[in-house]
């Protein structure tokens, strides 16, 4: 079948642009390199829009929180990664968390059943001279087309690390020490484990963290800096004692009950908390949250099992670390997406620099709108700035500096400010009312 488009890579940005595309009509070929032969550090299957980190699409809250809001955006424009979330959602408190398999089975399964999508199991090894394409290989681009698009942007490829959280069995976990709640009792159900410590038992897990044997650095890891929002916690943990405490070990509003007193019957708070997400929907596999690492393996059942209440535990996955490259849009690529220097090329996802799955998948949404638009002769309107995807749109395609352009999340930080005369504490309201009464009209303009 002849296409109107190629889509190079089927992760997430790539499943999400194709969708977006061929239910519209289009013609799409999709080519993923897994399951022709290839594979890349930190996938552990061949299935697409696959998670190779945590399985959270974090907050789902639209009223209070940026990337929840982006989720409400998304399913407004029927989001392929959205629909398929809800499919396989597993109990996160008020984060929209998925089974792994699940979610990429269902991403798979709507997708072979459109019939103008076509989707090849290859590898492409250079940017197509002509053609409407869409390349969202992610971090994770294989050497040959990654040099392909330095080659086309005459810029050195930019990097991070970004660091992968162990599973663990939750039959293996001793819930005489640990219990289960969400912080504050937020939600309507209690979807932790916490994992308590006290004073002395955090002070030597910290200092064995930092003592740790830990992955050797490789020649071109050496000056790679890494990113805020996926931190090994080795790497938090030498920022100071109690960094960790203030971070993913936070104990605040987690009562504990096994330390019931009669003046506290609820419990007391822990000196500090390892927390565990469920990672699947069968509640067999739970995540250590904030534990992105580079320690080495036998380092890591050696040093998590002197975590209270993981004395036995039996890890489904250890932690790992990948490099991830990245361009420097602002510079690179138009308002639409584009490649300056050869604008039938669009970029999306990760490789753009923006960082999240949620983010990914609304860059490939946006690449597919922006392409649909194109082949159907209509003029591209951006998303106001004022909404999440216009939001994280403006800040990848110029808004940011060049110069320092590191990966983003989505963040009420790159929306425009509200009124000055909206309160502090109504700031996260405004902002979101705001974007929610922008989005209308724009949806109805596509």
């Amino acid at each position: 079948m002849s296409h109107d488009v190629h889509i190079i890579g089927g992760g997430l940005a790539g499943s999400e642009a194709a969708w977006q595309l061929a239910k519209r009509g289009f013609k799409v070929r999709l080519s993923e390199m897994r399951g022709g032969g290839d594979s890349t550090p930190a996938h552990n299957g061949t299935g697409l829009a696959e998670l190779v980190c945590s399985n959270s699409f974090r907050s789902d809250d639209h009223e209070k929180n940026a990337v929840g809001l982006l989720h409400h955006e998304m399913r407004g424009l029927d989001s392929l990664v959205m629909s398929a979330a809800a499919k396989a959602e597993v109990p996160a408190g008020s984060a929209l968390a998925v089974d792994r398999d699940v979610f990429s089975a269902e991403v798979e399964e709507r997708l072979s059943a459109l019939p103008n999508l076509t989707i090849v199991r290859e590898r492409i090894d250079h940017l197509p001279e002509a053609g409407l394409t869409i390349v969202a290989t992610g971090p994770l681009t294989a050497a040959a087309l990654a040099e392909s698009i330095g080659t086309a942007t005459g810029a050195d490829s930019l990097a991070f690390f970004d660091a992968i959280a162990p599973i663990v069995y939750r039959d293996s976990v001793n819930m005489d020490v640990c219990w289960m709640a969400s912080r504050w009792d937020k939600g309507e159900t209690k979807d932790y484990i916490n994992c308590p410590m006290n004073h002395e038992q955090y002070l030597a897990f910290h200092a064995a963290l930092l003592a740790g044997e830990k992955t050797e650095f490789r020649e071109w890891e050496a000056n790679t800096p890494y990113f805020e929002g996926c931190m090994p916690i080795e790497v938090m943990a030498a920022r100071g004692e109690d960094t960790l405490r203030f971070g993913p070990m936070k104990p605040v509003g987690l009562d504990n009950p096994h330390d019931a007193t009669p003046e506290f019957p609820k419990g007391r708070w822990p000196y500090a908390v390892v927390q565990l997400r469920q990672d699947n929907k069968l509640g067999t596999l739970w995540n250590m949250v904030g534990f992105q690492t580079k320690l080495k393996h036998a380092e890591q059942v050696r040093l998590f099992r002197t975590i209270p209440g993981l004395e036995n535990a039996e890890f489904a996955r250890l932690g790992g670390l990948h490099r991830n490259t990245f361009l420097n849009s602002p510079e690179l690529l138009d308002r639409q997406l584009r490649l300056k220097s050869a604008p039938h090329i669009r970029f999306a996802g990760q490789i753009t620099g923006c960082e999240g799955y949620v983010e990914s998948s609304a860059v490939g949404l946006l690449a597919g709108l922006m392409t649909a638009a194109e082949l159907g002769g209509r003029e591209w309107i951006s998303p106001p700035r004022t909404t999440a995807l216009g939001a994280l749109l403006s800040h990848i395609t110029g808004d940011a500096e060049a110069d320092s352009y590191q990966p983003m999340n989505v963040n009420f930080g790159l929306f425009p400010p509200p009124p000055e005369d909206v309160k502090k504490k109504q700031r996260k309201e405004a902002y979101t009312a705001r974007a929610k009464a922008d989005f209308v009209p724009w949806k109805a303009s596509l």
